[in-house]
C-alpha cells in the first residue's frame, strides 16, 4: 500500500511538472514591464535606432570583445564597396581559418554575394577572411577600413583587427608616440549604432536587411563542383512581431553576444549585448533582447519635436545700430522669423519625460543686416543632449548708412522744411 502511494505521488509530481511547464513559458510570452527585469549580459544597450538616443544601458561604454557581431560592419562595407556579382578567389590564408566555416579550398572561386550569406547566415570565418581580401588585398587593409567606417558612424571605442570577429590584440603607436596594445573590441553602444546604420542610414540598408533576414541560402562554388546551404541560426527572427535583423557572436574570450533590430508601430529598437554568459546558458542573449525590447515597446512613445510649444516673445523686432532709416537719427530695427528647415524630427520618450526648449537670440544688431541672415536659434534638449535646433533669421535686410545715404536725407529734409 505504501508503493502504491508512493508511485503515484512520483506520478502526480511529474504531471505537475508537465503541465506548470506550458503555462510559465505562456507567461513569459506576453509578459510586459515598465522596469528592465535584472539582465544576464556584462554590458548591454537599448538604442533608438532612428535618433541614436540610448534609451535604457547596463555599462553601455565598457570596452569588450564582441565575436562575430563583427560579420555586420564586414557586411554592410562589402555592400557599400563591391559588386556583388564579382568572383572571390580563396587564399591560403583565408582557407586556414578554425571553425564555424564554410571549409573553402585554396584556388576555388565564389560569387560575392553568396559569400555574404554565408558570412551572415552561418558567420563562417573563413568566409569573412576571403572577402575581406578581395575587398582591401589583406586583412590589415579591410580592419582599416572598418575602423574608418566605425568612426565616420560615430562610435567612439571601437578597434577592429579581425574580420571575422575572432579574439585578436596588436600593439598601435598613439598620438603622443608611445605603443599600446589594444584588443579587437567594441562597446554596447557603438555596436548598436553600427547596426542602427546598417538598417537605417546605409545606401545599401535594404541589401543589408535582404541578406540578414534570408531564412536559408543555397549556391555552388564558381565551377559548379562543390554544393553548399546555408541556414539562418538568428532566433530572434521568428520570436518577436517586428522582427527585423540580428547577428550572434560566440568566442571564449567575449562569451555569447548579440546585436537585434526590431520595428514595430513606428518604433525601431537596437538591443547590443556583450558578454551574456558562457557554456552552457547559450540562450541568455534571447532572454535580455525579449526582455529589452519589451521594455521599449511599453515605455517609449513617438514624439514629434515640432508640437512642444513655442514662446511668441522670442520673435521680438531686434534693434539694428548704424541702419538706415527713413527719417535722420530714427531708430531702426529688424523682424525675424523662423527659418523652413524641412519635417520635423521624431523621437521616442517616456510620457515621463519632457524635452527643454531654449531660444537663444541676439539682443542687438549691426548694419548691414541681410535677409535670412541667422540671428538666433531655438534648441530642443533632453538629458543635455541638444535633439534639434531650429534657425530664427531676419525677416528682411537692412542697409547701413554711409555718406551718400546721409546727405540724399539732408536734401530730403532740407526740402521737407522749405515746403
Amino acid at each position: 500500500m505504501k508503493q502504491i502511494l508512493l508511485y503515484s505521488l512520483v506520478i502526480a509530481a511529474h504531471l505537475l511538472t508537465f503541465f506548470a511547464a506550458p503555462i510559465s513559458c505562456l507567461a513569459e510570452e506576453t509578459e510586459t514591464t515598465t522596469e528592465v527585469k535584472q539582465l544576464y549580459a556584462q554590458s548591454a544597450v537599448l538604442m533608438d535606432a532612428d535618433s541614436g538616443r540610448i534609451l535604457y544601458e547596463k555599462k553601455g561604454n565598457a570596452v569588450l570583445p564582441m565575436a562575430s557581431t563583427t560579420k555586420i560592419m564586414t557586411c554592410i562595407l562589402t555592400l557599400e564597396n563591391a559588386n556583388l556579382e564579382n568572383q572571390v578567389e580563396v587564399s591560403d590564408y583565408a582557407a586556414s581559418m578554425p571553425k564555424v566555416k564554410l571549409y573553402m579550398k585554396k584556388g576555388e572561386t565564389y560569387r560575392l554575394k553568396d559569400l555574404l550569406y554565408s558570412l551572415m547566415l552561418e558567420s563562417h570565418n573563413d568566409t569573412a577572411v576571403a572577402i575581406a581580401e578581395h575587398i582591401a588585398g589583406s586583412v590589415e587593409g579591410f580592419s582599416d577600413m572598418m575602423n574608418q567606417k566605425a568612426m565616420e558612424i560615430g562610435c567612439k571605442n571601437t578597434y577592429f583587427i579581425t574580420p571575422n570577429g575572432l579574439d585578436a590584440q596588436k600593439e598601435i603607436t598613439t598620438k603622443d608616440g608611445s605603443v599600446k596594445t589594444v584588443i579587437h573590441s567594441t562597446t554596447a553602444e557603438d555596436l548598436a549604432l553600427i547596426m542602427s546604420y546598417c538598417i537605417k542610414k546605409s545606401p545599401k540598408k535594404e541589401e543589408f536587411l535582404e541578406i540578414t533576414r534570408a531564412p536559408s541560402h543555397s549556391f555552388t562554388n564558381s565551377d559548379g563542383t562543390r554544393s553548399f546551404h546555408c541556414t539562418n541560426h538568428n532566433a530572434f527572427l521568428t520570436m518577436m512581431d517586428g522582427a527585423l535583423s540580428g547577428k550572434t557572436g560566440f568566442t571564449g574570450k567575449a562569451g555569447y553576444c548579440y546585436v537585434g533590430a526590431l520595428e514595430r508601430d513606428g518604433k525601431t529598437f537596437v538591443v547590443a549585448l556583450l558578454a551574456c554568459g558562457w557554456p552552457n546558458n547559450k540562450t541568455y542573449k534571447w532572454k535580455d533582447t525579449r526582455n529589452l525590447m519589451e521594455y521599449g515597446l511599453t515605455n517609449y512613445i513617438q514624439t514629434d519635436l515640432a508640437s512642444l510649444p513655442v514662446q511668441k516673445e522670442w520673435f521680438y523686432e531686434i534693434p539694428v545700430s548704424d541702419a538706415q532709416s527713413k527719417q535722420l537719427f530714427q531708430k531702426t530695427s529688424v523682424k525675424v522669423c523662423l527659418q523652413e528647415q524641412g519635417a520635423a524630427p521624431t523621437l521616442l520618450m517616456r510620457p515621463d519625460e519632457q524635452a527643454d526648449v531654449v531660444c537663444n537670440v541676439e539682443t542687438q544688431l549691426e548694419a548691414p543686416v541681410k535677409k535670412g541672415q541667422t540671428v538666433g536659434k531655438i534648441q530642443y534638449i533632453l538629458d543635455g543632449s541638444v535633439l534639434w535646433e531650429r534657425t530664427i533669421c531676419a525677416a528682411e535686410s537692412i542697409y547701413k548708412t554711409d555718406y551718400i545715404w546721409f546727405l540724399k536725407m539732408t536734401f530730403l529734409n532740407y526740402f521737407s522744411l522749405k515746403s
